[in-house]
């Protein structure tokens, strides 16, 4: 038992570095940037507040356990706004590496039934082929827009973002898991681009 509890505290006190890791993406009242550990705590409330969007076989108690969970590569990684580089850098095969990498080094701080559990519920998030999966990746792209247009425009305006380009960055994954909110939302943010010519 206490080889177990120095493994699983050595990965808990790890986990508290996502505190330190800062997003593209400024908090609502545009006073900071939002850290990784907020967003991934945002995206629980989401899942469990939105449950009633979830699509059939959505589990939506594994949906909280994937989003407490997908950002903690970002440890090791850094966070990879979806816009930077012209919106290729997100999904690069050079970052998926070093997710996964990162996703080795992390849970393997685990004991070996933790590390196998954990480790199989951040690949099922990356992978996002269940319903499960792609409801938790549909929150995950959908919190940034509600933050970015409370907080007039944020990381939009940083990466000089049109709406072509949040349509098919962020669009067409939240409306695969969301597509009632997703309609919601564009009614919401759509005026914001129009304004501006994007």
């Amino acid at each position: 038992m206490t080889e177990r509890l120095s493994q699983q505290f050595a990965f808990l006190l790890e986990a508290e570095k996502l505190k330190s890791v800062y997003r593209a993406t400024p908090l609502a009242d545009n006073s900071r940037r939002e850290n990784s550990a907020e967003h991934s705590w945002t995206l629980a409330l989401y899942a469990l507040v939105l449950a009633d969007q979830a699509g059939p076989g959505v589990d939506v108690n594994r949906a909280i356990r994937m989003l407490l969970l997908h950002d903690l590569v970002e440890i090791d990684v850094g966070d990879v706004p979806i816009h930077s580089s012209d919106g290729t850098a997100h999904g690069s095969a050079d970052i998926q590496a070093a997710e996964a990498a990162a996703a080795e080094r992390l849970f393997g701080l685990l004991p070996n039934d933790l590390r196998a559990e954990l480790e199989a519920t951040w690949h099922e998030f990356e992978a996002a082929q269940t319903p499960t999966a792609i409801f938790a990746k549909s929150l995950d792209r959908v919190q940034p827009v509600m933050l970015n247009l409370e907080g007039g425009g944020g990381s939009w305006l940083e990466y000089d973002v049109n709406w072509e380009q949040l349509e098919s960055r962020v669009g067409a994954k939240v409306s695969q898991g969301l597509p009632a909110v997703w309609a919601w939302v564009q009614d919401r943010i759509r005026p914001w681009f129009t304004l501006r010519g994007r």
